[in-house]
Order: structure tokens, then C-alpha cells, then sequence
């Protein structure tokens, strides 16, 4: 099993929610506005008034190729999208409830 975060601009959760929907992928827990700002490039997401854009972030459960082909459509989505910022990686998960 592997554990999937993601955090994106706020104006690509709906793709991303879209895509699970579109891939089976039910389990989640999401935050709509999260602060953030890029390591290499790209403006900061601060939701201030100087930044005033924020990010959205979730984290879902699945199993390992699932999380293989759900990270390679989230890759896609940020190749067609590359001013909008869209992070994600995937940790094991080892026991669960």
C-alpha cells in the first residue's frame, strides 16, 4: 500500500478530484487552502495580499499500482498545467485501520 499527497494551485483541485473520480480512487482526506511556495521556481502561494493565491492538498490510501498510475496522471496534469504548480509524492504504508 502506498500513501499519496499531492498539493496543487486551489484552480487544479477540481482536475484532481476529477481524475480519482475518473480513476476509482474514493478514499481521501483533503485541505482546501493551504499556504505554500515552490523550491525551485514559481511564485509563492501565501494568500496574502502581496501572494494572494493559495494551494490545495490531499492524501489517499491505495495500493501500490494504483499510486504508480495515479502519480504518472498527476505528472501529466502538471506537464499540461506547468505555471500552476502541482507537487505529489508517495510514502509506504505498512499497517493501517
Amino acid at each position: 500500500m502506498k500513501a499519496v499527497f499531492m498539493a496543487c494551485n486551489q484552480s487544479m483541485y477540481d482536475a484532481v478530484l476529477e481524475l480519482m473520480n475518473d480513476m476509482g480512487l474514493r478514499g481521501f482526506t483533503g485541505w482546501e487552502e493551504l499556504i505554500g511556495s515552490g523550491s525551485q521556481t514559481g511564485e509563492p502561494h501565501l494568500g496574502s495580499h502581496a501572494w494572494p493565491t493559495m494551494n490545495s492538498a490531499l492524501v489517499a490510501v491505495m495500493e501500490d499500482e494504483q499510486a504508480a498510475a495515479f502519480l504518472a496522471r498527476l505528472r501529466q496534469l502538471d506537464t499540461e498545467n506547468p505555471l500552476q504548480g502541482l507537487r505529489a509524492f508517495s510514502w509506504t504504508v505498512d499497517e493501517m485501520i
